[in-house]
Formats: structure tokens, C-alpha cells, sequence
């Protein structure tokens, strides 16, 4: 090789050196982000983390977060889990990933802006069980009663909701702290151990305010969690004599107001000022009858008058006797005897007495008739028949004829 050959090859070397020095200067420029940490919560996990800002104002700078398996950090490949790409937040939640809570873990984080790079800053081994932190109850629930306090408690939440006691922590118990609380001083503080979630503290003073809060403890790892927030509430007990009293005469007498408020309304409702027409009420005034009208059951015939047939007894020796035809006892005053040579006064004689026959007859139908309806024809009380003794003798034959046809 010529000596022009060797120049050309030392200035490529040349060039291909400063290019690297120069593209090690720049992704020098971009610093990497630091001061990482880990904010954990059973399982919950989120990597944070700070980075100055240093470019320009148009450029933009994003974050990349992975994780990888401790015990593969010795093998040559190593297949990294991304987590979070090109985030704009300086934190990476890592709750939701496929990381199980009694693996080792490594977390790293960089910082890219325009096509550059800084270099990765990764997190010192990470066990969940272990490093993790442990929650509070979820819930805390207390029940005021006599002279006592029921509380319920919730275990605490995984990521997914749910109990950390059902699938990760199985010996997790609780200490529950309760107080008396008067006039905002703290007395009498007490601690119970308990596996349970429900618990009833018992033998506490009646109307007395106290204050509940429960932690979580996990004895493996000698991890505790803070205290929920305190809940304050005022037990029961046997109503005193004296607020009984006090209520009752607070009570009655609204109630005989609000009584003598709703009388007129109670009365005109069951006792109105209208009245039932005459026609409705029972015939019988000490209403008696009041049933039969209601009683739609037996059908009950009601008369509104009531008659008495009284018949009236007519003496033995006292014939009854019917009046006579209004044109014979009109037709003449005297005694009605006639001699036998007036001829016409015989064939007027005769005349009447026919007359007389057949009223007498009509009279005596009419008697019958009103003797078998059972009242009283008031013949009887007549006392003597006008004409004398012919006008007897007229009325005797005729009912002798009458008989005579009858039989």
C-alpha cells in the first residue's frame, strides 16, 4: 500500500471517530430521570420519579417505564415488559401488570425527546409481599346500642377489589382502638385484637360518645397499616323517667289541640246537620224498626197505618131494621092505612109495598155484605121504621119471600 492509500484510510478513521465522539456528546445532553421511588398500597404499585427540564421550549420530553424478572437480569437477553410508553406524567402505575405479589422485581425508567434517548436508571429489587405496603379496612361501619358498639369491618381491597385476606394474606387480622370522647378530651383509650369482622364492644357507659378506628396487621413480614379514619358515636341506654314526662306533656297537649281542632269535621262527617226525610224514618218512633230497614236479607213488609175492625155487638131483643126507600118515606106523612073502598090509595099501598120489598132486599144484601167484612151497617140503631105497622108487616113478608127463594 502507497503512501496516498494510507492517508486516505487514516483521514476515514478520522472522520468515523469524530462522528462517534460527537453522537456521544449528544445523547449525553439529554439527562436521565432520578431519585426513583416506589408509592405501594397491597397491590398497588406506582413508580415515580424526577428529571430536570433542560430542552428547549419545542421540544417535548416522554418517559418509558419496563420491569423485568430478577433473576433474569444475569441472562444475556434479557426480555424487558414495557408498563408505560412515551408518557407524559413523571410516574408509571405498575398495579395492572402481570407482576405476582410474592415475585423480586427491577423497574426501570429513561427519558426520550427527539428522537434521542437518555440512559436507563433502573430500581434496586422489589418484592411486593415484602416491600409492599398494607392497607387500612376498606370500610368501617359502627352501631350505636345499649351501653355498647357494633362495629363491621371490611378487609382491604387488592387493585381489582378484591379482599386482600381472601386471595393474598390469609392471617390478616385487625386492632380496633375505641375511646371516650368528652368535651374533646381522649379518655380511657383502649386496643382489642380481633380476626373477625364483626365485633361488639361491650360494658361502655349509656349516652356517652365514643370514637372507633381499626388497622390492618400482617405478622410475616411484622407489617401494619395506618388507622382508618375515627368514627365517633353516642351509645343508648333506658330512657329516663323525667324525659318521659317532659315528652308526654309536650306530646297530649298538641294532641287534645289538634283533637278540638278536627271536631267540627269529625262531626260533620258521622253526625251531619241534614236530616232524612219523614219518609225513610221507621213507623215506629222508639225505632225498633231500624233493623228491618237495614236487614236486606229478609224481606219485611212495612205499614205506615194501622187499621182496627172493631165490630159492634147488636143486643138480642133489638131487630135491625133497614131504612126505607127514600121515595116512599118522601112520598107521604101520614100513618100509611088505608080503607079498603079507596082503590086507589090500595094500589098505591100496593105499589109501596113492592117498593119496600126490593129495597128491603137491597138492604139485606148490603147487611150481609158488611156483616161478613165484620162491621157494623148502624141499622140496628134506628128505632122505629116510618110507616106504622103496615110498613113492618111490608118488610116482614119480604124477607119471608126472600128465604122462601134463598132455600
Amino acid at each position: 500500500m502507497d503512501l496516498q492509500s494510507m492517508n486516505m484510510v487514516a483521514e476515514f478513521v478520522l472522520v468515523v471517530l469524530s462522528f462517534l465522539q460527537s453522537a456521544s456528546e449528544v445523547s449525553a445532553i439529554l439527562p436521565s430521570p432520578h431519585n426513583l421511588s416506589l408509592q405501594t398500597l397491597n397491590t398497588q404499585y406506582i413508580l415515580k420519579w424526577e428529571w430536570e427540564q433542560q430542552t428547549p421550549a419545542n421540544q417535548s420530553i416522554t418517559f418509558t417505564a419496563q420491569y423485568l424478572p430478577a433473576y433474569k437480569i444475569r441472562r444475556k437477553k434479557q426480555d424487558w415488559t414495557l408498563v408505560c410508553n412515551a408518557t407524559l406524567d413523571m410516574q408509571c402505575d405498575f398495579s395492572h401488570s402481570q407482576m405476582h405479589y410474592q415475585g423480586i422485581y427491577v423497574l426501570r425508567v429513561r427519558a426520550d425527546s427527539a428522537g434521542e434517548s437518555s440512559e436507563w436508571v433502573q430500581t434496586s429489587e422489589f418484592c411486593p409481599d415484602q416491600d409492599g405496603d398494607l392497607g387500612p379496612p376498606s370500610k368501617v361501619e359502627v352501631v350505636p346500642g345499649n351501653g355498647l358498639l357494633r362495629v363491621w369491618i371490611s378487609d382491604p381491597l387488592t387493585s381489582d377489589n378484591k379482599s386482600m385476606r381472601e386471595t393474598l394474606l390469609p392471617s390478616l387480622y385487625f386492632f380496633i382502638q375505641y375511646w371516650k370522647q368528652t368535651k374533646n378530651v381522649v379518655e380511657g383509650s383502649r386496643v382489642l385484637r380481633t380476626s373477625n369482622n364483626e365485633v361488639t364492644l361491650l360494658n361502655l357507659q349509656s349516652w356517652t360518645t365514643y370514637c372507633v378506628r381499626v388497622r390492618s396487621h400482617f405478622n410475616f413480614y411484622n407489617k401494619t397499616s395506618h388507622f382508618s379514619p375515627a368514627l365517633c358515636m353516642k351509645t343508648t341506654g333506658q330512657v329516663p323517667s323525667w324525659l318521659v314526662i317532659l315528652a308526654l306533656c309536650l306530646v297530649l297537649p298538641a294532641l287534645f289541640f289538634g283533637l278540638y281542632r278536627s271536631l267540627p269535621l269529625i262531626k260533620s262527617t258521622f253526625f251531619p246537620s241534614a236530616q232524612l226525610p219523614v219518609s225513610m224514618y221507621p213507623c215506629d218512633s222508639s225505632g225498633q224498626d231500624w233493623s228491618h230497614l237495614l236487614a236486606a236479607e229478609t224481606p219485611v213488609e212495612v205499614f205506615c197505618e194501622k187499621l182496627e175492625v172493631c165490630p159492634k155487638e147488636m143486643p138480642p131483643e133489638t131487630q135491625a131494621l133497614p131504612d126505607p126507600p127514600s121515595h116512599s118515606y118522601q112520598g107521604s106523612h101520614d100513618s100509611g092505612v088505608y080503607s079498603s073502598s079507596e082503590g086507589s090509595g090500595q094500589q098505591g099501598g100496593a105499589s109501596n109495598q113492592t117498593d119496600s120489598a126490593s129495597g128491603q132486599m137491597g138492604v139485606t144484601t148490603g147487611q150481609a155484605n158488611l156483616a161478613a167484612r165484620g162491621l157494623d151497617s148502624g141499622i140496628g140503631r134506628i128505632g122505629s121504621a116510618p110507616g106504622g105497622d103496615n110498613w113492618t108487616h111490608s118488610h116482614k113478608r119480604a124477607l119471608e119471600e126472600e128465604n122462601k127463594n134463598n132455600t
